[in-house]
């Protein structure tokens, strides 16, 4: 890892500083399941996030954090470094993050559906009643969360979310999240893919408010082959669902050390993270890596 100031570690992510105004984002190959860091790497998915977030920071053209892949100029690099880092690595802008998780969800499903289906909360308080499990919603509804340093990301209601960051805020967020959804998902559509559900993060540099982190990957958003969607029925999703499903094979209680995955779980994993990549953005990713 580079010889740069180190900011924080997050479960997938390290952030490094490149001066006042600049972040070095690196998106490492690390996985988690159920809160917990697992011990074995999943080959190249962190460029696989970093590809797609590079994708839609292009496609969608909203103000965004993305400065530079460029890291030929950054200071205390060598080439070995610079080759460890190629194609997971991101100069940003640094900002003030706002500590909120802009949810934006298409179709009941996961958390939002066992609330639903249990009664109601915060994350369904403006839905109709008579939904099914992986139902299409009437329209996206943006359903905030606050940001946990560990452990789940805590569901909060409108009002709540209101009274944290002011109405202004709160409508901006709302306007900008679902609009950069619909965008994402009438693109994934094209491609065969639905985008179930996704989450956004933004924050003010400069007196501008951008958006921020990685955007539109698999750990941050519920994809699925459109072709297997059925309303009323569990759907596989491009993302660490397949993990999670080998561990619940298991006897672990959620709490680490997790088991080691077999190399058949580590390699089924790493494929479906790379047909994402190229069904969502329809291009190689062997080409990704060989541009970065």
């Amino acid at each position: 890892m580079p010889r740069l100031p180190h900011i924080a570690s997050g479960k997938v992510r390290e952030i490094y500083e490149v001066d006042r105004e600049h972040l070095l984002f690196v998106a490492t190959d690390r996985i988690s399941a159920y809160d917990v860091i697992l011990d074995q790497l999943i080959p190249d998915k962190g460029k696989v996030l970093a590809g797609l977030s590079l994708h839609f920071f292009d496609l969608l053209d909203t103000p965004n954090h993305l400065v530079s892949t460029d890291l030929s100029t950054l200071p205390g690099l060598d080439d070995g470094e610079r080759e460890e880092l190629r194609g997971r690595s991101m100069v940003v802008r640094r900002a003030e993050v706002i500590p909120v998780e802009c949810v934006v969800r298409g179709y009941l499903y996961g958390s939002s559906w066992r609330e639903y289906r249990d009664g109601g909360g915060p994350t369904t308080e403006h839905l109709p009643s008579g939904l099914a499990l992986a139902d299409r919603l009437p329209e996206p509804i943006f359903t905030p969360a606050t940001k946990a340093t560990t452990g789940h990301d805590e569901n909060i209601t409108e009002s709540e979310t209101r009274e944290l960051l002011g109405d202004e805020l709160y409508e901006e967020l709302r306007k900008r999240s679902v609009d950069i959804y619909l965008r994402a998902s009438e693109h994934a559509a094209a491609r065969g893919v639905i985008l179930a559900d996704t989450k956004f993060e933004f924050g003010f540099a400069g007196g501008e408010l951008l958006l921020i982190d990685e955007v539109l990957t698999p750990d941050s958003s519920r994809y699925w082959p459109a072709d297997q969607w059925v309303p009323g029925q569990d759907v596989p999703s491009f993302d660490k669902q397949y993990v999670r499903e080998w561990l619940d094979t298991t006897d672990w209680d959620k709490t680490p050390p997790a088991p080691d995955l077999p190399d058949e779980i580590v390699e089924g994993t790493r494929s479906r993270y790379v047909e994402a990549y190229e069904r969502i953005t329809g291009d190689s990713f062997a080409e990704y890596l060989a541009r970065s």
